[in-house]
């Protein structure tokens, strides 16, 4: 229940950053755009332990966003399972991004200019034209995502290390088993558990993509 708790939590935080990003990414030109983007996909590269180690810095009481957090407003989230929500959406982020940015590319961009030329604005054509053109996409991000949030280790044991009832997660637990002589029992019961839950949200994920994949050919045509 922590594992899903976490997952549903750091989805909700990620999710608009997420489409934020992709649809800069996917529509805007600008100076610093590659740049930008391999900011977006380095957790994919970059080990999950220095992931951990740069939120330590910046969310720790001696961190920019940690002190402000603490000083103005009395919160903390070192130890705790928002830490664990925020570790792992900032590792799910560039598998969401890259989702939902091929979903707004493959809605074609001159529904949205023949909407502009009828009168209708910029910001008309992004809420009824692309967002619901784009949600497959944007749905299969976020069971993506959430797939990503389940089997998050690395970052979180790092950030927030793993107390039972607050950040130890799924596979924090089956880190945990491992270590005790004789749980294999329960090593297995949460591996399977583990397994269901990711194999369920990619399967319902591509599930998505291929939906996805299917309007945008159709748009085209």
């Amino acid at each position: 229940m922590l594992s899903l708790k976490v997952s549903l939590a750091a989805m909700l935080i990620t999710l608009p950053l997420a489409f934020a990003l992709a649809w800069v990414l996917a529509r805007w030109r600008f100076p610093g755009k590659l740049l930008l983007d391999a900011a977006v996909h380095l957790p994919l590269v970059l080990p999950p332990v220095v992931i951990g180690w740069m939120l330590l810095l910046t969310f720790g009481p001696a961190g920019p966003v940690g002190g402000m957090l603490e000083r103005w407003l009395g919160l903390s989230v070192m130890f705790r399972w928002t830490g664990a929500a925020i570790a792992a959406g900032i590792m799910a982020l560039p598998l969401m991004v890259r989702a939902i940015r091929l979903s707004i590319e493959a809605v074609d961009h001159r529904l949205e200019e023949a909407a502009q030329t009828l009168g209708a604005s910029p910001a008309r054509c992004f809420f009824t034209i692309l967002l619901p053109l784009s949600l497959p996409g944007v749905a299969a991000a976020f069971i993506l995502g959430f797939a990503r949030s389940l089997g998050e280790f690395g970052a979180t044991i790092t950030f927030v290390s793993n107390i039972p009832g607050e950040t130890r997660t799924l596979s924090l637990a089956i880190y945990s088993a491992l270590q005790v002589p004789g749980a294999d029992e329960a090593v297995w019961r949460l591996a399977l558990i583990s397994i269901g839950l990711s194999l369920g949200a990619l399967l319902l994920s591509e599930a998505l993509a291929r939906r996805t994949s299917a309007t945008g050919t159709r748009h085209v045509l």
